[in-house]
């Protein structure tokens, strides 16, 4: 008969491996792993990282909005492309300036999904944002382990990884399908493994794929792989330099081939992405931001939660030199393109905030040695760290850097929510033949992934259609019966049948 009895000794050791062995005397009548998971501070840690996950679920169910359209065009509309045939396309999927890895891998989701709950729009909608909830709690945990490959004691990992469950930017963008929260995942578990002290060959392996993947998921996650490449070298290390170079060649090929096969040329993806927003400088249509853009909205979106990160990372810059300097470079990278968002920071979000508890760890080393506790310095900043958290719910878009000009005072939470939710409403009127988009321009609306109807989708600017739709979203009024409405917004229904229209392509103005 096969024994559980080595499996469950190395899953206790394993766990041992997580938690500190200096918070309090362990009991004998319990295992290690089970008494270190009683002590106060880990249930303290627990309890906010439920709190965090609480919070980005609740976004779940209650956000419909957009907060910008590439959420929705360059990942849901393209996977709902993939899986039911129709969406709306954007210029990058027309000129081919997007790889296909991340929309793919949507895809796979939305199947999977849909698989297991129908074609409900509202329901793989919910599920879709729960599984990017659970990338950014795993991504947390990955924190953790990138702070304890430092050799920053448990309590420092453990609080950076709650600093970052409890941000309230990273709360707003967990639920939202976007390259960036979905990279930042094995971007900070490739960076824990291959920056930790003397990695096995094929931990490196593994870590340098990892990040390979990242650049599959979003093109700017090699300047990391860049920064790493340099660690590595800097340390000396150069077989593994060397292995590291041989596998992301391995990624970058895979790349290349992904690009040969669904655009037709090798790297074709990546060739339109730098001719369109380095050469062409498309990007600049949409704003443009001085150097310290990125800087300064990291304080305005939560001032707490800034210096509870600034300050820490100040006393960790000669423990983790390397790690500090690839986020440095990434900065100064991302600084230079004149067209700034602040979700292009997000992927630098986890080395910030292991950063963060490498220097608690030092911070709690300075305090032990004038004879204070570790609790000094980590119930204070846990405490602290709720207060961003529980006002999440205020963020503006000028407080996130976004619509500085346009809106800045108008709450980023649900904005467009409620055309979204008539469009979800439109969905399921069996006679609707096509839809005019009267009251806002679709690249802020939810497309196809929302309506889930194969029929026209136009807005005011494509000329007299009247006749090839029946259903109309308006912010004024409309000829026709109303169906439903929220706030300024109204579902007309204008007609009984529509004209087929020949001419119709699934562009996206």
């Amino acid at each position: 008969m096969l024994s559980l009895a080595p499996w469950v000794d190395l899953a206790a050791r394993t766990l041992d491996t997580l938690v500190p062995s200096r918070m309090t005397a362990i009991p004998s009548s319990l295992p290690a792993w089970l008494s270190a998971l009683t002590r106060p501070f880990w249930i303290a840690a627990a309890l906010l990282l439920g709190l965090g996950a609480s919070l980005r679920a609740w976004l779940c169910f209650h956000d419909d909005g957009i907060y910008w359209p590439d959420e929705i065009f360059q990942s849901l509309e393209p996977a709902h492309r993939l899986v039911f045939g129709y969406g709306l396309i954007p210029w990058e999927f027309r000129d081919g300036a997007r790889n296909w890895t991340f929309p793919g891998l949507v895809a796979t989701i939305l199947r999977l999904v849909t698989f297991v709950t129908g074609n409900q729009p509202l329901r793989y909608l919910v599920a879709i944002r729960l599984v990017f909830v659970l990338v950014g709690l795993a991504t947390a945990f990955g924190i953790y382990r990138l702070a304890k490959s430092y050799d920053a004691r448990p309590v420092g990992a453990a609080l950076a990884a709650v600093l970052f469950a409890l941000s309230s930017p990273a709360i707003y963008f967990s639920p939202r399908a976007l390259s960036e929260t979905a990279s930042a995942l094995p971007l900070v578990f490739g960076l824990a493994l291959v920056l930790r002290r003397n990695p096995p060959r094929p931990t490196l392996a593994v870590g340098t794929s990892l990040l390979g993947l990242s650049v599959l998921l979003r093109i700017q996650n090699a300047f990391f792989c860049a920064g790493v490449l340099g660690v590595l070298l800097a340390r000396r290390r150069w077989r593994d330099a060397a292995l590291a170079a041989v596998t992301l060649a391995g990624w970058a090929f895979l790349y290349g081939l992904i690009d040969r096969l669904t655009w037709g040329d090798w790297f074709h993806a990546a060739i339109a992405y730098l001719r369109a927003n380095v050469i062409e400088n498309k990007g600049a249509q949409w704003g443009v931001s001085e150097w310290s853009y990125y800087f300064r909205v990291f304080w305005t979106s939560s001032p707490i939660g800034a210096v509870l990160v600034a300050v820490p990372a100040l006393f960790a810059v000669r423990k983790a030199p390397g790690l500090v300097s690839i986020i440095v470079l990434n900065l100064i990278a991302l600084s230079q393109v004149e067209h700034k968002e602040y979700r292009f920071l997000l992927t630098s979000f986890p080395a910030l905030f292991a950063i963060a508890g490498i220097g608690v760890s030092e911070l709690i080393g300075r305090v032990e040695r004038l004879g204070g506790q570790a609790w000094w310095v980590a119930a204070p900043m846990a405490s602290a760290a709720v207060v961003p958290a529980l006002g999440f719910h205020s963020l503006t878009f000028g407080d996130l850097g976004a619509y500085e000009h346009e809106k800045p005072q108008v709450s980023a939470y649900d904005d467009s929510g409620p055309i979204n939710r008539l469009l979800l409403v439109a969905h399921d009127q069996n006679d609707i033949c096509g839809l005019m988009m009267a009251a806002i321009h679709p690249a802020w609306a939810g497309g196809a992934t929302y309506l889930h109807r194969n029929v026209p989708m136009y807005w005011r600017g494509d000329g007299d259609v009247s006749s090839h739709y029946n259903y109309v979203v308006t912010g004024g009024r409309a000829p026709g019966q109303v169906i439903a409405s929220e706030g300024p917004f109204t579902l007309v229904r204008t007609r009984a049948t529509c004209a087929a229209d020949p001419g119709f392509r699934w562009w996206l103005p």
